[in-house]
Parts: C-alpha cells; structure tokens; sequence
C-alpha cells in the first residue's frame, strides 16, 4: 500500500516536472522564433535602407560625371574615359561609337548593424550593381542614366578592379632594372593565366607607362589600363597609378 502511494507520487511529480520543462521549452522555443522574426524585419529594413542610399549615391555620382563630360569640352574617347574614371571610379568603362554613348560598370557596398540573437552579431554588408551610362546628345550636354543590374553582370568589373590592385601592387615592388615589357608581364602574370596582357610601355627619366589589356576570368570583359611608375626620388618604388582607357 505505502509503495503503491509513492509510486503515485513519483508518477504525479513526473509528469509535474514533465509539463514544467514543456512549458520551459515552448517559452524558449516561443523566444527564439520571435527574435527570429524580429531580426528578420530589423535587418530588412536596414537593408531597404542602405540600399536606397546606395541608389542616391549612385545618381550622384552620375549626375555629377555628366556635368565633368559638360564642361571638359573633349571629344577624344580617352580624355572622356578618364574623366568618367575620375569621377565615378568606375573599372570596366566601354564607348560605343554608333550610339554616341558610354557605359560604366561598378558594384558598390554599403554595411550595416545586422540585428542577431548573440550579443556583437557584427556588420550586414548589401552590395548592388549599378551601370552607369552617357549619352551624347545634340548639343554640348552629356544625358546620365543609372540602373540596377543582377550581380552577375558586375562580377567581371570587380574582378578587374581587384587584378588592377594587385597589378599596382606588384609593379610598385619591381626593382627598375625589370621595367621592360618581358619583366612587367611575367611579373604581373607569372603563371600564365592571361589575366593581363602588356601591349606597349613607354620609359622616360622620370616614370614608366604601361599599357595593359586587363582580363577577367575566362576573359568574359576585358579593359585597357594605363599604369604609371614613377622612378623619380624616394617614389620610385612607390605610388603607381592606373587610368582605364579605350585602347592599348
């Protein structure tokens, strides 16, 4: 009778205890879910955010080229490359001749605090592709568009812009006596991948220009760079430039 009283008592406190850590669960699980939900939304709209200022800068940067091309009053395609470059900073830069127009290619980022269930979850980062494009209307004015594109159709520009780096990197590390054609190639593409292709360089007293056709994979974009080395003073191991250009 007395073991049949405590086995009662052992299954009642059981299923107490059974419940409790149910209902602990469902409270946990319940939790979770919401700050799920709510995190969700929270970096939802940052994102809408970030990516409508991304949008306005883009237009900036637009608007503001398209005034650069007004006032430079050029009409060779390599002055109007570099001024376009000079003002959007933008790697992979075409001029079509029959539509009088230009088009710029460009992934730009923007980062965020991502909202997480751990303290110190850390930054969001949102990327979008815009091409940039001017056209040569009638008359002095240059009409700017920008649109957002897949992120595909950036994947070459960043992987141009990124080899040019790393171009400007090695080339500002190369002892001057390797500054010829042969040096500047096998330095730059040592293991023959064809990401870059020396055309021509042009040595003075003071610095090296190189023209080189830049690749991105599978060569899918290509685009002409002009890089500059300084060989003057204590910068001749240093400060390299490149400019996009229409041409090698």
């Amino acid at each position: 009778m007395v073991a049949r009283q405590g086995n009662r008592l052992a299954t009642t406190g059981c299923l107490i205890s059974l419940t409790a850590l149910i209902a602990i669960l469902g409270i946990v699980a319940s939790w979770l879910w919401y700050r799920h939900w709510h995190d969700d939304n929270s970096n939802s709209e940052r994102q809408k955010k970030e990516t409508v200022a991304l949008l306005e800068q883009a237009r900036a940067i637009s608007d503001d080229t398209a005034r650069a091309l007004d006032t430079s009053q050029a009409t060779d395609v390599d002055t109007l490359t570099g001024v376009i470059w000079q003002h959007s900073a933008t790697p992979v830069i075409s001029y079509s001749a029959a539509r009088h127009e230009f088009t710029a290619t460009a992934a730009r980022s923007a980062q965020y605090d991502a909202e997480g269930i751990l303290p110190g979850s850390g930054a969001g980062r949102l990327t979008r592709c815009f091409v940039f494009t001017y056209t040569h209307r009638p008359g002095p004015a240059w009409a700017p568009r920008v649109s957002v594109q897949d992120d595909d159709q950036c994947r070459p520009s960043t992987q141009i812009a990124g080899r040019v780096h790393m171009a400007l990197t090695r080339i500002s590390s190369m002892n001057t006596m390797d500054l010829t054609r042969a040096g500047i190639q096998n330095g730059l593409d040592p293991t023959g991948r064809r990401s870059f292709d020396v055309k021509n360089i042009v040595r003075n007293r003071d610095a090296v220009t190189i023209s080189v056709l830049v690749s991105s994979s599978q060569a899918a974009v290509d685009q002409c760079y002009r890089l500059t080395r300084p060989l003057h003073g204590d910068d001749s191991r240093s400060s390299p430039t490149a400019v996009p250009t229409s041409s090698c």
